[in-house]
């Protein structure tokens, strides 16, 4: 029996109109209250909202302005879950009888039922032709025939607790309930190409209405209209305070005299990730400051006539800001190679002695990843994908050539971005690298490790990080998060493109001595973190105990 539900909750109904300044993909345009307490899937008719509630087995007809409930319909069984919309008939999932049903709204009839090729299936979507289905703790999307049930595509899920799910006419949207976010993805293979978190604590069914896309949270009993697409290119959160003192140790164990040692500890500057709270302190002042061919400034460091059993250390010091960021880049908005500026083609296309580009090797990968790809967001893409595919990170020391390191099949952070950027050049793409002192699980932390990592330039967008090492993972949301997005881990100190006159191949510091007779020099060098506190008048002061070790570490 069909019965008009006229719910006084559309008078709580809440209007979020953001200000375009601030709008960014994942923010709430609209939020409207759901017309029962167990919501699920969702689907738009082309001028209505529908949505199924679990605990009442009923289907709400929706009114996207004001929230209104226009109509119901009896689900056609008992654990109703996901909802779709094939252009005339509602589909609705029943997770217990595990059977997928075609309503028509008009005259209520169940006009075709087929069985579900999975189990616990949450999110369904319909691309025109065909029916997706995402179950929870599945790690597959499954694209079945509406006949009959009959799979036609498989492609990986983003995550293994996939719920919500619909087509915009060219991706998938998929909702993950446990991770709480929201995943962009390519229906022929399944990479997630923009991910962002959910409105709500617990996301579930997902539509789309021509133009934004809307969630249901199964928790707070709220449906959301979100941006999708508004040009924002990044955004940054979860502010961190830190500071850093970043020491480098050098000792002369002799018997010889070190005649002269440069130090050299690379300047960090403010950045997307990062907001410097004053300017870099040093002990004991630099000797200059400089800047290499890279323009990466250096704090210069200069000690004369070390003797035997001498010790010198250099430090430096910097309270920042740090955000996550995560990158929106849509491959459609990026511009062809032959937009990219003549400066940046000139500096970070050239070769260098460990990227050998016209080596066989490159070329070869280059090819196999790349073959006739000409939008520059895909060449990146698929030479990240391609490392993750045939290369295994591995920290064994030493640096080699991107060539070999790509033969050989293993890799350090380094040596994953010097293949990056060795394969990105010899394809047109401009790349470089970016290096950084990183917190290493407590804010009060120490780190002798380090991490570099990889940009790529992007017509019509800019730089963009990409870490072909962090994104070695299984899951493609995991992937994703390594194209296009920084933790707030980083206090990046280095951009360079190839070799430095001053850092040469290395990041964060470098040393260069002569000496007289037989030396064994030892240099050491690591970042001690320590996280402050922002007071109420805007000065910040230290949160932790000083942990400085100097030499006596």
């Amino acid at each position: 029996m069909r019965g008009i539900i006229k719910s006084g909750l559309f008078l709580l109904t809440i209007l979020l109109l953001s200000h375009a300044i601030q709008a960014a993909p994942g923010d709430t345009l609209k939020a409207l209250p759901s017309p029962m307490t167990c919501p699920q899937g969702l689907t738009f008719d082309g001028k209505y909202l529908w949505n199924v509630d679990r605990m009442s087995d009923m289907m709400y007809q929706i009114d996207p302005k004001d929230g209104s409930v226009l109509d119901s319909l009896t689900a056609p069984g008992y654990v109703p879950r996901g909802l779709t919309w094939d252009g005339k008939r509602l589909w609705c999932v029943d997770a217990e009888a595990e059977l997928l049903y075609a309503i028509n709204p008009k005259t209520e009839i169940v006009e075709k039922t087929i069985y579900c090729p999975v189990s616990r299936v949450g999110g369904l979507a319909w691309d025109g032709q065909y029916l997706w289905i995402a179950a929870d703790r599945n790690e597959e999307l499954h694209q079945i025939s509406p006949e009959d049930g009959t799979t036609i595509k498989t492609i990986p899920s983003p995550t293994r607790n996939s719920t919500g799910l619909t087509f915009d006419g060219k991706y998938l949207w998929v909702a993950d309930r446990y991770r709480n976010m929201i995943y962009m993805v390519m229906p022929d293979n399944g990479e997630v190409i923009v991910c962002f978190d959910a409105p709500g604590p617990h996301a579930w069914g997902l539509a789309w209405d021509g133009e934004n896309l809307w969630n249901v949270d199964y928790q707070n009993d709220m449906i959301y209209k979100l941006v999708v697409d508004d040009g924002t290119k990044f955004v940054r959160t979860d502010e961190k305070v830190q500071e850093v003192e970043f020491i480098l140790q050098a000792r002369n164990f002799g018997p010889g005299t070190v005649k002269q040692l440069d130090a050299y500890i690379a300047i960090p500057h403010d950045l997307n990730n990062q907001e410097l709270l004053g300017p870099v302190q040093y002990s004991p002042e630099p000797t200059d400051i400089i800047a290499d061919k890279w323009n990466q400034k250096v704090a210069h460091f200069r000690f004369n006539d070390v003797g035997p059993l001498e010790f010198k250390q250099a430090s430096m010091t910097a309270s920042a800001k740090l955000y996550k960021n995560r990158y929106f880049v849509y491959p459609h908005r990026v511009g062809a190679l032959s937009d990219i500026p003549k400066e940046i083609t000139d500096l970070y296309l050239a070769d260098d002695t460990k990227f050998s580009l016209q080596d066989p090797v490159i070329q070869k990968g280059v090819k196999a990843a790349v073959d006739d790809e000409t939008n520059p967001y895909w060449i990146a893409r698929k030479i990240y994908n391609y490392l993750i595919e045939n290369m295994e990170y591995e920290l064994a020391g030493g640096w080699n050539i991107a060539p070999t390191v790509l033969e050989r099949g293993n890799g350090s952070c380094s040596e994953y971005s010097f293949v990056y950027i060795a394969m990105c050049r010899a394809a047109g793409l401009p790349a470089r690298y970016a290096g950084s002192i990183v917190i290493r699980g407590d804010d009060a932390s120490y780190d002798d490790v380090f991490h570099r990592w990889c940009e790529v330039y992007l017509p019509n967008f800019g730089w963009l990080p990409v870490d072909p090492s962090g994104g070695d993972k299984k899951w493609p949301a995991d992937r994703a998060n390594y194209f296009g997005y920084l933790n707030n881990r980083f206090l990046i100190t280095t951009m360079g493109g190839g070799g430095s006159e001053y850092l040469e191949w290395g990041y964060n510091t470098n040393v260069q001595y002569t000496s007289k007779g037989k030396c064994k020099v030892e240099v050491e060098y690591f970042g001690e973190w320590s996280p402050l506190t922002v007071n109420e008048d805007g000065t910040v002061s230290s949160a932790a105990p000083d942990k400085a070790c100097g030499d006596g570490k």
